[in-house]
């Protein structure tokens, strides 16, 4: 990182409409029309490295100057001495479910700092909101918002829309385009060539698609497809294991009830417990260079995982279910009914399980797979803006150095002029501990400063939205 020279300064500011009247802004002087931020002392952390006695110059939305603490600033500029305060990019949660309670999911995420989400189910409503967001219409995280998930029959998701032939695979791409979805989002039943149709087609309309691994498709060929990114470690011990040949072929055996598919996607996730524990580090080694030739990202969202890894009850009592509307708490409560170990053997065999896919995880890191931050917030006990600081937290745990899990949590974030303004201030050092992104101080964002007060009457809104009435109906979580 380079110090922003006075010249730039000043052209960037004029550059911006806060020139007055004919001539140039000058140092002491300031145009009514722009809002001048300045985070003075801070120590800067980003993908590019580490930086102390640093001043961070706004402009509205945007980060104007990155330089010493003597940076000139106009006359009327907000300065926040920081001294002793960590800056890191806005955080990115990257597997979200639930904007569409906008009331709670937003202000949560902002609270918490992750300025970005990715909605990993869109429908139009949804697309709306996005829009209504970069509007300036309703304060909330930038939003890249995915298609209704595509998938093929006999799905677990009833709402989920199901393809059966590459035609309507190819179909189901256009649609969602036309729709307005950021990218495509594929699901665990789509056989191969249906699959590879929505490839081509997404390649054809130049949109990307990411999703779950589908079980009837190996996680390296669907790389080699153009999937973008593999969510929740599903498809990576088959694919690492040295009875991979062996395990498929009984998936592909395995008989399927329609009238209950999820006992079928219960025994593929069995047979994948199989597989880790028959771990390849050469077929690891090999599997990365294909997801990096083809630039394929894991999201793991481990702090999921860890509940369908754990007892019903296990975070029963967590206080956070008070940001959380009671047919959510239900949901959650009866939905993890069919995913929690019972057993003390499948409690063990569980948390074995886990902790390999985890070790999985760092394997691929080590190796320069791209890593991203994703929590699947809206699943049991995983609450939006905060499950993203558990899951950097588990990616530290798993073996990634926190260096590489704040890039995972920012998703390579620089800040730099001319970049939107999306930071958050840190009372710690996420470097010395990851748990530092937790102490959070302030949060800007969309030309806001949402400082200590802020935060706090952000959340005890959320907790008084909580507990007015929603709609019954919820969508599932995936």
């Amino acid at each position: 990182m380079t110090d922003t020279t006075r010249r730039e300064v000043l052209g960037w500011l004029a550059g911006l409409g806060a020139a007055a009247g004919a001539g140039l802004l000058l140092p002491g002087q300031a145009g009514a029309s722009t809002n001048v931020t300045a985070l003075r002392d801070v120590t800067l952390i980003d993908s590019s490295g580490v930086r102390s006695n640093t001043t961070i110059v706004l402009a509205d939305n945007e980060v104007l100057a990155v330089g010493s603490c003597d940076l000139p600033l106009p006359r009327g500029s907000t300065v926040l001495d920081l001294a002793g305060k960590f800056v890191i990019p806005g955080l990115w949660d990257m597997h979200v479910h639930g904007a569409y309670m906008d009331r709670i999911t937003l202000p949560l995420c902002l609270a918490n700092g992750v300025t970005g989400i990715r909605e990993m189910w869109g429908f139009p409503p949804i697309y709306e909101l996005r829009d209504r967001i970069e509007r300036g219409e309703v304060l909330g995280p930038r939003l890249i918002v995915g298609s209704t998930i595509i998938d093929g029959p006999n799905s677990t998701l009833p709402d989920a829309l199901i393809v059966s032939t590459p035609d309507e695979g190819r179909q189901a791409v256009r649609d969602a385009k036309a729709q307005g979805a950021d990218f495509v989002k594929v699901y665990s039943f789509l056989d191969r060539a249906t699959l590879a149709a929505v490839a081509d087609e997404c390649a054809m309309q130049a949109i990307t698609f990411a999703g779950h691994c589908s079980n009837h498709v190996a996680l390296g060929d669907a790389s080699d497809l153009g999937q973008r990114t593999f969510e929740h470690m599903y498809g990576l011990p088959l694919a690492t294991s040295t009875r991979e040949t062996q395990l498929r072929q009984a998936i592909a055996d395995l008989p399927l009830d329609p009238a209950n598919p999820f006992a079928w996607f219960r025994q593929v996730l069995e047979f994948e417990r199989q597989a880790a524990l028959s771990h390849s580090g050469s077929k690891a080694a090999q599997l990365a260079k294909r997801l990096q030739r083809n630039t394929s990202a894991l999201v793991p969202t481990m702090v999921t995982m860890r509940v369908f890894a754990s007892p019903l009850d296990r975070f029963a009592n967590d206080p956070r279910l008070k940001y959380m509307p009671a047919f959510y708490r239900d949901f959650w409560r009866d939905g993890l009914k069919n995913w929690a170990p019972v057993t003390e053997q499948e409690i063990r065999q569980q948390v074995e399980f886990l902790r390999r896919r985890m070790d999985q995880v760092a394997e691929m890191h080590a190796h320069g797979v791209e890593v991203l931050a994703g929590t699947d917030a809206g699943n049991p006990y995983t609450f939006p803006g905060f499950s993203l600081h558990d899951e950097l937290e588990l990616l530290v745990e798993a073996g990634l150095p926190p260096k590489a899990a704040l890039k995972a949590g920012t998703r390579g974030g620089v800040v730099k002029p001319g970049e939107a303004a999306n930071l958050v201030v840190l009372d710690g050092n996420p470097l010395k501990d990851i748990r530092n992104t937790q102490r959070i101080h302030t949060v800007l964002t969309r030309g806001k400063v949402l400082g200590p007060a802020e935060r706090r009457q952000m959340l005890a809104d959320v907790e008084k939205a909580a507990q007015e009435p929603f709609p019954a109906a919820a969508r599932t979580c995936c």
